[in-house]
């Protein structure tokens, strides 16, 4: 019986060129196999560079991709696994100044709020309606999408290539 396989995107959107390497072989540690990336400028950033990828492997493969990376200075990125038997999708996103950001998404790639976490918002709040916003925002991750959307923007049309992770 085969094992259960899922696939994502690693987003790099900026790093510095010195780092690039040292990400290459992160990746390369996850998924088993030499990675070589295509590395191009970020315009959203003058001297850093961005690259994109899709991968293959076992569930659980984008928390180690995301896992890997993180903590980096300089270094934004996302990572994308799709639902898998068992397994709902998620989306790891990080910025040096926030850190590492995880949410459960649905096939369109909505952030999923869980009920507690609703109920937390609510309980913190207190009736005071800005801190259930401010709660619900944390939930969202609209402070990394904030971040991030500049230099997704800047990556549109970038060239993606396939990983596939050695079993």
């Amino acid at each position: 019986m085969s094992e259960a396989m899922t696939r994502g995107v690693l987003f790099v959107h900026s790093a510095p060129s010195a780092l690039c390497p040292h990400i290459e072989w992160a990746i390369g540690s996850v998924v088993e196999q030499r990675t070589d990336l295509h590395w191009s400028e970020q315009s959203a950033a003058p001297g850093m560079s961005r690259a994109e990828v899709n991968w293959t492997g076992k569930p659980g493969t984008g928390a180690l991709l995301a896992s890997a990376l993180r903590g980096w200075a300089h270094l934004r990125y996302e990572v994308t696994e799709e639902a898998s038997p068992g397994v709902d999708s998620s989306r790891w996103s990080h910025t040096p100044e926030l850190g590492i950001f995880h949410a459960t998404t649905d096939a369109a790639g909505n952030i999923m709020v869980s009920e507690e976490r609703i109920r937390w918002a609510y309980e913190k709040g207190a009736g005071d309606p800005a801190i259930v916003y401010q709660e619900l925002s944390i939930a969202l991750g609209e402070a990394w999408d904030e971040e991030l959307e500049p230099f997704r923007y800047a990556a549109e049309g970038a060239p993606v290539r396939w990983l596939h992770q050695v079993i």
